[in-house]
């Protein structure tokens, strides 16, 4: 197993393991870290697999891990890397099973005092209109050719429907639809997974999470964002549900019953790949792409429901708590994208599994409005501390294809976190903080205890002090709505 002596360090928070650690390595694998997050890292297996995507036909650069890093399905949850669209491969397992599960923030004019004695019916009345948990059902009815359409159409669909503001789809990553994707690619059994699951919030570490911001770090970035301190924000953190599982889960399958014939040698099985040019790469491309603007759709949807109980609970009581979208982001996607490698510019397929784009100023990719400051970078802590908001950076295009870390990144495992954490004593010590706690699952309360996680604001230091994120605003929980 690795250690830190077998890396190299070539500044204060990068690290690399080098290609010639390992016979099979076409190129060398990078980390962002401080000492203690590397240490922590080096725990699992993550930077094994991160050693294991170096070893993918096609990569070019370097392997990329940021400071979140953890041990993941194939590839490391906080794992990044490039490879050529021309003799590259696409990896399911490097992308991840919940397809673009993302971020979206949303962002009142109300000051946090304001809200607090509506806080507890707030919090009741999300956890009603927005369904959460295992194989929960939404309230969205879709009828015959409803559902190829969001797969095809993503946050078109929403605006459509009634669901989403114009100005909301500017503030989505890629305008919340990818071009390239196909419903036809979708299989029935993923088609019949998310059918019912438009505007639902899951389980796991998904969450609905009311804000306030309790420090801001750049002004002029937040002005632009319609940001300042003690403001109520909300945050939505889901995917692409039990249809972008089932894509996922049908690819690996798919890949490997293939991968022998295109001569692709693996490290490990759950790395599986195909030719991104290859029929089996750009039917998975098309099934990505049609997960992704599912998961676009369900935020939107989500997001409906959250400015609906926000009216409910506060009209007549709070001026101005009419909820405009900040910006949303995935952190699981595989996407095609113009980077500078060696000196030259290529066109490469990206890969950011718990990673998020982090796109610097002046970036065709964005809105006018979002030019000067850059791409919004949104990264949710553990539950119960605080999560922060930044943007990307001139240093992210050069360092790290335009990529940022996603959250705080698991330092216990889901089965640890409910052996040592009891559900009804964390709720009790949350309510005790002042944060309204409403869940489906006590169990599941339990594998996101602020102690499974690492320090949010450490990693998010990092990024900060690299060059590959610039902190805007420091948010932290009022009340907290999971499955």
């Amino acid at each position: 197993m690795i250690s830190k002596h077998d890396l190299q360090r070539l500044s204060e928070f990068v690290w690399q393991v080098p290609r010639e650690y390992r016979g099979d390595m076409r190129a060398p694998a990078r980390i962002w870290a401080d000492e203690d997050l590397l240490d922590d890292a080096l725990q699992d297996k993550s930077v094994e697999q991160l050693i294991n995507t170096a070893t993918l036909p096609g990569i070019v650069k370097y392997a990329i891990a940021m400071p979140d890093l953890h041990q993941g399905y194939g590839a490391p949850v906080g794992g990044v890397f490039a490879t050529a669209t021309s003799d590259g491969v696409i990896s399911p397992g490097a992308v991840g099973y919940d397809i673009n599960c993302g971020v979206r923030v949303l962002a009142s004019q109300v000051h946090a005092n304001e809200i607090r004695p509506h806080l507890g019916n707030l919090a009741t009345t999300l956890y009603r209109n927005c369904p959460s948990g295992v194989g929960v059902s939404g309230t969205v009815n879709l009828y015959g050719d409803d559902l190829d359409d969001i797969l095809n159409r993503g946050a078109d669909w929403t605006l459509e429907r009634g669901y989403a503001r114009m100005e909301d789809l500017p503030h989505t990553e890629e305008y919340g639809r990818i071009p390239y994707a196909d419903a036809d690619m979708v299989s029935d059994k993923a088609k019949e997974r998310g059918r019912d699951q438009l505007g639902t919030l899951g389980a796991g570490n998904h969450f609905i999470e009311v804000d306030r911001i309790t420090a801001i770090y750049d002004e002029d970035a937040a002005r632009v964002l319609g940001l300042f301190e003690n403001q109520v924000v909300v945050q939505i953190h889901c995917g692409s549900r039990g249809l972008g599982h089932q894509v996922c889960q049908d690819y690996v399958d798919r890949f490997q019953r293939v991968v022998k014939e295109y001569n692709i040698v693996l490290p490990d099985r759950e790395l599986v790949a195909a030719p991104f040019a290859s029929p089996e790469g750009q039917a998975y491309v098309g099934a990505m792409g049609a997960a992704a603007n599912f998961a676009f759709a369900n935020r939107q949807v989500l997001a409906f429901h959250i400015r609906r109980s926000f009216a409910e609970v506060l009209k007549g009581h709070v001026k101005n708590f009419d909820l405009h979208q900040v910006y949303d982001i995935a952190h699981n996607m595989a996407k095609v994208e113009d980077h500078d490698v060696e000196g030259e510019r290529m066109q490469v397929l990206v890969h950011r599994k718990g990673a998020t784009r982090a796109f610097g100023p002046h970036s065709p990719v964005l809105p006018d409005d979002l030019k000067e400051i850059g791409q919004p970078v949104l990264i949710p802590g553990s539950m119960g501390t605080m999560s922060f908001i930044l943007c990307g950076t001139a240093g992210s295009m050069a360092q790290t294809f335009g990529s940022s870390c996603h959250g705080a990144g698991r330092v216990w495992s889901r089965h640890r976190a409910k052996k040592e954490i009891r559900g009804e004593k964390l709720r009790a010590e949350m309510q005790e903080r002042g944060i309204e706690v409403r869940a489906g699952s006590l169990s599941g309360l339990a594998e996101e205890a602020p102690q499974a996680y690492k320090d949010v604001a450490r990693v998010v230091q990092v990024v900060d002090a690299a060059g590959i994120g610039r902190r805007v605003a420091r948010l932290e929980p009022m009340a907290v709505v999971k499955g």
